[in-house]
């Protein structure tokens, strides 16, 4: 492959890196002394049109290409699409953000975890798999850490740069046992040599360290501290993109190692049928995040740090497609990881909104919303009740998939157990998802109630995210189709 073959295979991330700079050149150069309102509409619409670039050269462009670490498919285009689109919402979330005076830096430091993640759902070989996923995450710490006011989002971004730094070593350990046992970082040269060998203890060592590591970054518990602190402290629009964006570039990616690399290994988590590989240490994740989550988010009176719950049980959920067979295993996750982060977003978002007209994120303050705003109290009873699986939202359809996808992964119904264990955590998150409502529609306003302006571009950004999780719901095979197309040509 040439160096112009090469620079059109990684064009889309060229153009959101070239976005970067651009847009601190743009204000660094012409807009320091402008107010800070003007300056985050032209930094943010430079930003969006740079992804929205990125977007029609990936649409435009087709087939495949091989790259020595790199792997361009339909399906890795499709999650770049997905990815790009998240952080287009989240730079119109961010347009009246109040936490930093660093605009530039801001969207371009956003932009560069897009280019991350858009990195990481190409990658094929374990090393530059971890060096996106340190992109990505060095740029989440800076991010999270922006709102130089605030000594919590201090200590916030501390903790998650020092559990960050952590999972880190011990994912780049589980790599080296990785690459010592087969003799490769490829994740399909690593598939063929543990086929053509039998499996030595150490291979489980390396297993559970690779595990930590993403364990991390998909915010699933034990491995979840960091995650209700930097969802409260973090600037919102940021605990947004870490929600989304975030979660769907390392899931992907996750199931990826998972399926492909690891597929003769994979062991069983059946009920009296257990077998040493990755299914017994997925499920122990996956039951323990649903438990937990759900459990601890009741006592949250701070609906950042339910939502920051929740996203641990909803990881939980998530973990249930990888024990499906492999086709059906990737098209469940990538749905349901999809249409989350779209819910989580919105939801979020809406947060920003009321946390920007003065009030702060705990449930008193959102008494009587549905007065104040009525489009926005809407847009949040959509996005809630999709969290929380109810029909026909995408939230149900999402995990309808997942739940039928891991019941039928072994024979006469071995997975039921972990099934029935899902179902009833998710029963469990109906309580304090409906306390979010009950202060929104049922609870007294304040004594004197001040209509919330919503701003035009976010409040459009919030009605479209709304709209996606209610089509998404009754006409799922709009997305799901596209996925099946995408995994079927790859194979």
């Amino acid at each position: 492959m040439n160096l112009f073959e090469l620079l059109k295979a990684v064009a889309p991330e060229l153009i959101v890196t070239a976005g970067a700079f651009l847009v601190l050149l743009v204000d660094l150069a012409f807009m320091r002394g402008h107010e800070i309102k003007r300056r985050l509409a032209v930094s943010g619409g430079v930003a969006c049109l740079a992804c929205l670039a990125a977007i029609v050269w990936i649409s435009q462009s087709s087939g495949t290409a091989n790259l020595p670490m790199l792997s361009l498919t339909p399906l890795t285009q499709l999650i770049k699409q997905v990815l790009i689109g998240l952080t287009i919402f989240t730079i119109i979330v961010s347009l009246n953000a109040k936490f930093t005076t660093h605009v530039g830096e801001y969207f371009a430091i956003l932009l560069l975890a897009a280019v991350g993640l858009m990195l990481l759902v190409s990658s094929e070989n374990l090393l530059m798999i971890f060096v996106a996923l340190e992109l990505v995450s060095l740029s989440l710490y800076a991010l999270s850490a922006f709102n130089k006011a605030s000594l919590a989002s201090a200590e916030a971004a501390l903790k998650y740069f020092f559990f960050g730094g952590m999972s880190a070593a011990f994912t780049l350990f589980g790599i080296s046992l990785i690459y010592g046992l087969t003799g490769h970082t490829e994740l399909g040269a690593i598939a063929a040599a543990m086929k053509a060998q039998s499996v030595e203890p150490v291979f489980y060592v390396a297993l559970v360290m690779t595990l930590i590591g993403f364990a991390f970054k998909i915010a699933a518990a034990p491995l979840h501290l960091w995650v209700p602190d930097t969802y409260y402290a973090a600037p919102t629009p940021i605990a947004a993109f870490i929600a989304s964006g975030s979660k769907v570039g390392c899931f992907f990616v996750l199931a990826r190692i998972l399926i492909q690399g690891f597929e003769s290994n994979h062991g069983s988590a059946a009920w009296q049928q257990f077998v040493s590989g990755w299914m017994p240490v997925i499920a122990v994740l996956a039951l323990a995040s649903m438990l937990l989550g759900n459990i601890a988010a009741i006592a949250q009176t701070s609906v950042k740090r339910i939502l920051a719950y929740s996203a641990i049980a909803q990881a939980g959920y998530a973990l249930l497609a990888l024990f499906a067979h492999e086709q059906r295993a990737m098209a469940s996750l990538l749905y349901f990881v999809i249409t989350y982060a779209i819910t989580v977003l919105g939801s979020l978002a809406v947060v920003s909104i009321v946390e920007n007209s003065g009030s702060r994120d705990r449930l008193t303050d959102f008494a009587g919303l549905s007065r104040r705003a009525p489009v926005l109290s809407g847009c949040m009873l959509i996005f809630i009740l999709s969290l929380a699986g109810i029909p026909p939202l995408a939230g149900f359809f999402g995990k309808f998939y997942v739940f039928t996808s891991a019941a039928g992964a072994a024979k006469d119904l071995g997975m039921l157990w972990l099934v029935i264990a899902a179902v009833g955590a998710s029963a469990i998150s109906l309580y304090y998802y409906l306390q979010i409502l009950k202060q929104i529609y049922v609870a007294d306003a304040p004594v004197s109630p001040t209509a919330i302006q919503t701003p035009v571009f976010a409040g459009i950004g919030i009605v479209v995210l709304a709209a996606a999780v209610v089509v998404l719901g009754c006409a799922p095979d709009l997305l799901l189709d596209k996925i099946l197309a995408a995994i079927n040509s790859v194979g």
